[in-house]
Parts: structure tokens; sequence; C-alpha cells
């Protein structure tokens, strides 16, 4: 099954890569390596999820957020590598998650968007990562996410 087939049996739809809000692209390729900018949990141009996790909004939003994060990292990947065929290896993901004072629940939070990438890409979606607890996020955003992926060897098609 391809990853397109699997995002479709999974009911996920990938977005188009949002459109940067500052001096920078979505996502750049070095060599087989793709490091996407941060991604906020944006769906029709609104930031959904706005606030501090642990204070405004749960663990349980946050969770959400964070998908909705990977998400939008998965569109900005297949607009750069012209698909998601194209990736060999998720290699990082980076989740900074706005938190209230006390909350320590920040790598629940990112498990939003560990499994989803777990879900679409099997084995190559095992991933190093950190989650980071921040006192404040572009937008009032919730969470904001960052991926390093590899992709096929140009040389290999």
């Amino acid at each position: 099954m391809s990853v397109e087939e699997r995002c479709r049996a999974l009911g996920l739809e990938i977005p188009a890569a949002p459109p940067p809000v500052a001096a920078y692209v979505p996502g750049v390729r070095a060599g087989q390596l793709l490091f996407t900018s941060g991604q906020l949990p944006v769906a029709g141009g609104e930031v959904v999820f706005r606030g501090r996790i642990g204070a405004e909004l749960s663990p349980a939003d946050g969770y959400e957020a964070a998908r909705l994060c990977a998400l939008n990292c998965l569109g900005v990947i297949r607009s750069v590598a012209g698909s998601l065929e194209q990736v060999e290896q998720v290699v990082q993901i980076t989740g900074y998650v706005r938190s209230a004072p006390g909350f320590e629940g920040q790598p629940g939070v990112v498990n939003g968007a560990s499994e989803l990438v777990l879900a679409v890409f099997g084995e190559a979606g095992r991933h190093a990562r950190a989650a980071l607890g921040v006192a404040e996020l572009p937008l009032g955003a919730a969470v904001e996410l960052t991926m390093v992926v590899k992709l096929q060897d140009d040389r290999r098609r």
C-alpha cells in the first residue's frame, strides 16, 4: 500500500503547504534531507488551537494540535519532494508546546504527531524526537512542530 493510499485508509487529508507568515520558505531540501519550517495547528487558514496546554487547553487538545501540525508538515514535505512516496525515513520531530506553569506533559502532547507519522509511514516513521515546553508561540498557537525526513536518493529513480 502506498503512503497516499494509507493516508486515505486512515481518513487523513494532507493539506497543501501553508504559506509562510514571515520571511522564510515552508521547507528546504539539502541533499537527501528535507527540513520543514515550524508548522502550526492551522486549518482553513486559521490557527485552530490557541492557548496554553494545562490552562486554556487540555493535554488531549494539545495531542490533536500536534496531529494537525504533523499533517501540515506532511503537506510541506509533499510540496517540496513532489510526493510522500519519496520519504525513505522520518529522521526527527521537534515539538514546541505552549505550556502553562507546572505542565510537564509535553511528551504526551507531541505523541499526537509521532503516532500519526508512525501510522502513515510504518517502520520508516520511527524517529528521534524532542518535546519542549515554551512560554509563547507565534499567533498564540498551542503547538509548533518541525520535521526532518530523509528522501530517496535521486540517483535511484
